[in-house]
């Protein structure tokens, strides 16, 4: 469970995103840092069970920096407003699909898969999917996958409007060839964040990704 502290705090940075209120409230900022990470690591040796690959990680190994890289946005606030973690036992730069929790006060969600993977990575995983879409359907399809999910995540700008170059308009499979980034995720109420059960219910949507994320791997490693 999350601390109600943790997530006043992040509420608060919302409204006061600037240095000098940041520092005044390094205490707080450190104390829920510290109460993310420790969520971190009960989620890595809870999932643990399922995924023992995962378990030599720790909660540093798998968080982000709360400070924004300004450098090329418009949006010049110094600060995240979330905390984020990602879970893969490559680390958290790897190019591999893993798993994603996001702590943010109305917008909490857990899930993962492959994001935005560059053009060698993407054109493995859409050949392994024109080559087993019985098995990726399969996945997609289940009702843990669909009851937790509801399918793949559809983002703005992430979905090419016709098939990539080197496959029929028709192909069976041409509605997920399509995406450019394979994920899902699930929102998480700011009700259950501070409950005992968030534990359990990011473990298992975790287990249900299991499938989708060993089938992107090993598109990738193939």
């Amino acid at each position: 469970m999350i601390q109600k502290a943790t997530l006043t705090f992040l509420e608060a940075l919302k409204y006061n995103n600037n240095k000098p209120w940041f520092d005044a409230h390094r205490k707080e900022y450190e104390a829920a840092r510290e109460d993310f990470a420790g969520f971190v690591n009960n989620l890595i040796a809870a999932f643990g069970n399922t995924e023992p690959a995962i378990l030599h990680l720790k909660a540093k190994d798998c968080m982000f920096r709360i400070n924004r890289d300004v450098r090329f946005s418009k949006n010049k606030e110094p600060y995240k407003t979330n905390f984020g973690a990602y879970i893969n036992a490559q680390g958290k730069k790897s190019i591999t699909a893993g798993y994603y929790f996001h702590l943010e006060p109305g917008a909490s969600f857990t899930g993962g898969g492959l994001w935005q993977p560059m053009p060698p990575e993407l054109a493995k995983v859409r050949q392994e999917i024109d080559y087993s879409l019985p098995e990726f359907e399969k996945i997609l399809r289940t009702k843990k996958f669909n009851d937790t999910y509801g399918g793949l995540s559809v983002e703005d700008g992430q979905i090419l409007s016709r098939v990539p170059k080197g496959y029929e308009a028709d192909n069976p499979a041409a509605t997920y060839l399509k995406y450019k980034s394979f994920t899902a995720l699930a929102s998480l109420p700011d009700t259950e964040l501070t409950t005992r059960s968030l534990l359990t219910t990011t473990t298992k949507a975790f287990q249900t990704l299991l499938p989708l994320i060993t089938f992107l791997n090993r598109s990738i490693s193939e």
